[in-house]
């Protein structure tokens, strides 16, 4: 699916930024697996487990059963 936002002016606007913030988010409320959320900024799992604490998330979230979850789809 596409999705189009329309963003006010917003000063040094990054849409990267835009991207990790909703993808973090929706993983954290269980909506999207890691892979899934890192499809959609467009970058590796690894590189988005190893920067999503940047923007105050974190890969072990309020919920142990998703991770758990996602390393058996990827045992």
């Amino acid at each position: 699916m596409t999705l189009t936002l329309n963003f006010p002016e917003i000063e040094n606007f990054d849409e990267f930024e835009a991207k990790m913030i909703l993808a973090c988010e929706y993983y954290q409320r269980g909506k999207l697996s890691l892979g899934q959320a890192a499809k959609m900024v467009g970058i590796a799992k690894r590189t988005f487990i190893e920067i999503m604490g940047n923007f105050g998330y974190s890969v072990f979230g309020d919920d142990a059963e998703l991770l758990l979850n996602d390393i058996r789809q990827n045992a």
